[in-house]
């Protein structure tokens, strides 16, 4: 089974290995060529960038990112040259805060082979790696489509569902409570839902905290191995990283909401603000 992270050292040691493909998954909220834009100003080497609104979303949908079919996705990560038979190594420069959407989607499609570079492109100069400017050659190569390692919910049926999962928002804080909504129709939280933001998950050095201090974070929002979590952000995206978190942590795999906060908050449904527990 492959771990979720990987070190740089470790990457370091497989870089020339052909069944080791890296991606860059830069992306900036309200930039969109940004990320492109720093591919191009340097990378790791061999690296193909990965475009989360190109490549990771596909309107129309629910929310600003909804998911493309499994097929889809399986086809176009394909022909950006990730096989079946590769180990896939994602990468940003948030702690793997959208690269943890390709890490779920990729799981979503059954291809288990797939991990974060903890740290991501600082911890890798920082531990001496390089920087290239060439853009590799993409090679088109074979995505299986095999069953889902993952699990995810609608809108609908989460609505069900209130107050007989673990609702987990992944977003800041100020966002959660209400006091800032950059993007979306309305502000505040979804109704039983406990806050974790996902930057939180990250030590100083973007890396991941220790699996125990993970738990820690994880069983003080309620998680628990007997009942089902359910995380959502804004669009879908730093959930997974949530998830993540929380499988390093040991715990069993949570349900993503996909729609997130965006689908919620369009669909007029019921907000709360304030504090947990507030209730208004």
């Amino acid at each position: 089974m492959t771990e979720p992270l990987i070190g740089a050292d470790a990457l370091t040691a497989v870089l020339d290995d052909p069944s080791v493909a890296i991606a860059d998954v830069r992306w900036y909220l309200g930039e969109p060529e940004r990320g492109r834009d720093q591919y191009r100003s340097g990378h790791l080497p061999g690296a193909v960038f990965v475009d989360l609104e190109e490549h990771l979303t596909s309107h129309p949908g629910p929310g600003r990112h909804p998911l493309p079919s499994r097929k889809v996705f399986a086809a176009t990560i394909g022909l950006l040259g990730f096989g079946g038979d590769q180990l896939v190594v994602a990468y940003d420069d948030v702690g793997g805060a959208i690269a943890a959407r390709l890490w779920w989607m990729l799981r979503d499609i059954g291809h288990e082979a797939v991990a974060i570079l903890d740290g991501g492109i600082q911890g890798w100069q920082a531990s001496g790696g390089e920087l290239e400017t060439a853009i590799p050659a993409r090679v088109p190569r074979t995505m299986i489509v095999r069953p889902p390692l993952t699990r995810s919910i609608d809108r609908g049926n989460l609505a069900d569902r209130l107050g007989e999962v673990t609702l987990v928002d992944a977003r800041a804080a100020e966002r959660y409570r209400g006091e800032l909504e950059p993007v979306d129709p309305a502000a505040g939280h979804i109704p039983s839902a406990h806050n974790v933001p996902y930057a939180e998950n990250l030590a100083g050095d973007l890396r991941f905290l220790p699996p125990r201090m993970l738990s820690a974070r994880y069983q003080g929002a309620g998680v628990s191995p007997a009942t089902d979590t359910v995380v959502y952000c804004g669009s879908g995206v730093t959930a997974c990283h949530d998830i993540l978190a929380m499988k390093l942590a040991g715990f069993p795999e949570p349900v993503l909401y996909a729609g997130s906060w965006s689908d919620w908050s369009s669909a007029g449904m019921k907000v709360e603000v304030g504090e947990e527990g507030a209730g208004r």
